[in-house]
């Protein structure tokens, strides 16, 4: 049959409908790559502001907590009264210096997560709170807990105490770990502490008055001999002590936002009131 004059015949173009499913393709991507960026931004957010304003106001809470039950107490039973078994200064034991081997396996300062926050311990670590941690350079005030666990004590905000080391204010070495980055922070800007600044550490029957002595850049994670009852490096040999004492160790990951090192500070008491 012939086509009529001047009706037209349709024309199949099957460039176009190529172009409209490569087109369908690269908008797809583009939705993607938008959803994670955003989902990645939420995870940054998180992590960046959210865990520490969520560990920061629990600190504080904390730190009130303390302070209200030390104060009825001392209305109750005046500190001298009542002596404190935990600080009578009597035999400090080593902590083993286990090599890290994953999380729960260490007491040292080389466990860790990216804030340089050691892992549990095996023995499981008690988060009962026992002291506050002031460093005035810093403005910083923390409760000081028992262990160095993440769930139950770093990421709360909180500074945890080494297993095994002294007891504030007692001969050896009152170790402390702390968040760098994240989870409240507490250590973020120990890096500015300098030689002579100090730092309080509040108990219920009395405070105890550190001075920076040493400050230690960086280390390997695996140096457990900062924490030792009489603390110096194993890398660095020329860091550290010789002779017994009372000492303050703060422990923490260095650079920011990185888990490479370990930074250092050592402090020796210099008065109990």
């Amino acid at each position: 049959m012939r086509a009529r004059v001047g009706q037209r015949v349709p024309v199949v173009v099957q460039g176009r409908g190529r172009r409209r499913g490569v087109a369908r393709v690269l908008w797809v991507g583009a939705e993607t790559v938008v959803t994670c960026g955003v989902v990645v931004l939420l995870l940054v957010v998180h992590q960046l502001w959210w865990t520490n304003r969520q560990a920061r106001a629990e600190a504080r809470e904390q730190v009130t907590a303390l302070e209200r039950e030390w104060q009825d107490a001392w209305e109750i039973s005046p500190p001298g009264d009542t002596p404190e078994p935990t600080e009578s200064g009597g035999p400090v034991r080593s902590p083993a210096p286990v090599e890290p081997g994953g999380s729960g396996s260490s007491v040292g300062p080389g466990t860790a997560d990216g804030n340089g926050a050691p892992a549990e311990p095996s023995g499981g670590a008690s988060s009962d709170t026992f002291a506050v941690l002031r460093v005035p350079r810093l403005g910083l005030t923390v409760p000081v807990a028992h262990g160095v666990s993440k769930r139950s004590v770093l990421d709360k905000g909180y500074v945890g105490q080494y297993p095994g080391t002294a007891a504030p204010g007692a001969v050896g070495n009152f170790a402390l770990a702390g968040h760098r980055n994240t989870h409240g922070e507490p250590f973020r800007h120990v890096d500015r502490l300098e030689v002579g600044d100090r730092i309080l550490v509040r108990t219920r029957a009395r405070t105890y008055v550190y001075r920076v002595d040493q400050v230690l850049p960086r280390t390997a994670p695996r140096d457990v001999g900062v924490i030792r009852p009489v603390p110096r490096s194993l890398v660095k040999p020329s860091y550290g002590y010789a002779e017994a004492g009372a000492y303050l160790t703060l422990t923490t990951c260095t650079p920011e936002f990185s888990s490479a090192y370990r930074l250092v500070v050592w402090a020796r008491l210099v008065s109990a009131g």
